[in-house]
Formats: C-alpha cells, sequence, structure tokens
C-alpha cells in the first residue's frame, strides 16, 4: 500500500491541486497530512482520499477546519495521531516540539513517524523508525514537496510538486 504524506500546504490551493493529481497518478487513495492547512477553504481540495490529519501550529479556525473535514469524512486527531496501515505503525504529529519529534523517533514504537513544520523534507532512519517529513507542500517560492510511503518495503520517495 502507498500513502501520500503532506504537510505544510498553507492555503496554496494551485500545489494542493498538484499534489493531489501526483497522488491519484500513482494510486494512491490514503493521505496523512501533517498540519498547517491554515484555513479551511483548502479542506474541500482533499475530497476522495481517505485523509487522516492533525492541527499545525498555523491552522487558524479550528472548528470550521473540523467542520470541512466531517464533511469530506477525512479523519482529524488534533494534534497526534497513532495510525496503523497494513501492519505499519504510524505516529503522525505536526512537529512543532522537535523534542517529541525525537522522542517518537527513538521510543521504538512506530514504524514510521511522520512529521512537518520545519518545510524541510527528508527521510532518516533510526533502528526499525522511518522519520519522513514531507516538506512543505506550499513551497514558499521554492521547492514545494509531499513524499509517498510504501507499507510494504518501508520506504518513503520526496517527490516535488
Amino acid at each position: 500500500m502507498k500513502i501520500g504524506l503532506i504537510s505544510d500546504t498553507h492555503d496554496h490551493v494551485t500545489n494542493i491541486r498538484k499534489a493531489m493529481s501526483l497522488f491519484r497518478l500513482q494510486g494512491i487513495t490514503t493521505l496523512l497530512h501533517a498540519g498547517d492547512f491554515c484555513s479551511p477553504f483548502t479542506v474541500p481540495e482533499f475530497e476522495g482520499f481517505e485523509l487522516h490529519a492533525v492541527f499545525g501550529n498555523n491552522d487558524g479556525d479550528a472548528y470550521r477546519i473540523l467542520m470541512k473535514m466531517e464533511a469530506i469524512g477525512a479523519e482529524h486527531y488534533a494534534e497526534f495521531a497513532s495510525l496503523t496501515f497494513e501492519g505499519r505503525r504510524i505516529a503522525l504529529y505536526h512537529g512543532t516540539q522537535e523534542a517529541i519529534s525525537e522522542a517518537l523517533v527513538k521510543c521504538r514504537e512506530y514504524d514510521v513517524v511522520v512529521t512537518g513544520h520545519t518545510h524541510t523534507a527528508f527521510t532518516k532512519s533510526e533502528g526499525k523508525t522511518l522519520w519522513i517529513n514531507p516538506g512543505s507542500a506550499h513551497g514558499f517560492g521554492e521547492r514545494a514537496t509531499v513524499a509517498l510511503y510504501d507499507t510494504q518495503t518501508h520506504e518513503a520517495v520526496i517527490a516535488e510538486l
């Protein structure tokens, strides 16, 4: 199973649409959003996917974000989610506190830890745990990125939009 990982979309509808097209082309139906949608109006862009999301530090109107998420059948977990897909335990956290992100990686309870916040895409391995930051789908005038994670191979690829 391939899972699309996205974070820090920051209201950039054009890049969100590029990301959704990329995910569809890859046959991905499940997405994890590591926070910072920012405004509720962007949430409907994720309709048609099995979306799981957490809040980031720039998500302004939490109530309306939650209402939009409910309207498209998405799952929202406040600031942290512990999920399992095809036997892979995944922690989803925005990454606002670096010490918490590092603790999630080092605790060895998760196969994958997905964070955002830094706008810097990377994959790192520590023991059995793969730490993935898909970077910023917004890009902020630089590199706009997402990640693709494969539960079978336990590998992730960073993709530019």
